[in-house]
């Protein structure tokens, strides 16, 4: 997932690769843990609610999503998506996320946004709150109070899972785990693709991208390829006629 990279079927893209050799155990005591990065989360969602505010009306008054803003809110979707995949997220791997919002190319979790070259200004006013309104009732399915929680505090959706349909499956293989020291395949594959659904959602509500999110579950560690997915997933959104 580079700049280099063929086109990807959605702007943003989520991978996971499962570690084969988990612990039994570790996934009981992560959340002590990750109490550092918690509270580095805290603080980076503070910075994207305001700097996307920022963005919004720069997008209004010029089409254009800054880069520098839009380059820090990418780093701090990817930084969340790393200590969600270690921890209640996923349970996908037991190396320790980095402190950074760079990119990580050999972190088994790995997330990155096509920069947009331009934006609708008309869809700006209405994509976070209107057009994306049927997806938050999916993505309250999915992460459950974690996402509904801070949606109200920011109304921007930043997330991190600890309930929902996510956290009951993360549960249930952590279990499955400590019992036969395997994580099931099937139920990663339907992990990754809640989670992959969530953070687009995300990305369209934080104003990345006017790209509608698709009602589509693609589920697995690698993104879809684009000719395994239907064009309608690419189509900007319902209200195409905004610009």
């Amino acid at each position: 997932m580079n700049e280099h990279a063929a086109p990807s079927v959605y702007p943003l893209q989520v991978e996971g690769e499962l570690d084969g050799h988990l612990s039994r155990w570790r996934w009981l005591v992560k959340w002590v843990l990750l109490i550092p990065h918690v509270i580095a989360l805290v603080f980076l969602w503070i910075t994207l609610v305001v700097l996307s505010a920022v963005a919004f009306f720069a997008i209004l008054f010029t089409g254009r999503y800054p880069r520098a803003i839009f380059e820090f809110n990418v780093g701090v979707l990817r930084w969340t998506w790393r200590v969600g995949f270690y921890s209640y997220s996923a349970l996908g791997t037991d190396r320790y996320p980095p402190f950074t919002l760079a990119d990580v190319p050999d972190y088994p979790a790995r997330l990155h946004v096509d920069y947009p070259q331009g934006l609708s200004r008309g869809l700006v006013l209405v994509k976070w709150w209107l057009l994306a309104l049927p997806h938050y009732l999916v993505v309250g399915v999915f992460a459950g109070g974690a996402w509904a929680g801070l949606n109200a505090a920011s109304n921007h959706g930043g997330w991190s899972s600890g309930g929902g349909l996510i956290g009951l499956l993360v549960v249930i293989a952590g279990v499955v785990l400590l019992f036969t020291g395997r994580y099931p395949r099937s139920i990663f594959d339907f992990i990754m693709g809640m989670n992959r659904w969530v953070f687009r959602v995300v990305a369209y509500v934080t104003l990345m991208t006017d790209a509608y999110p698709p009602f589509r579950l693609d589920m697995g560690g690698q993104e879809p390829a684009p000719d395994t997915a239907g064009a309608e997933a690419i189509t900007p959104t319902p209200a195409a006629g905004l610009s």
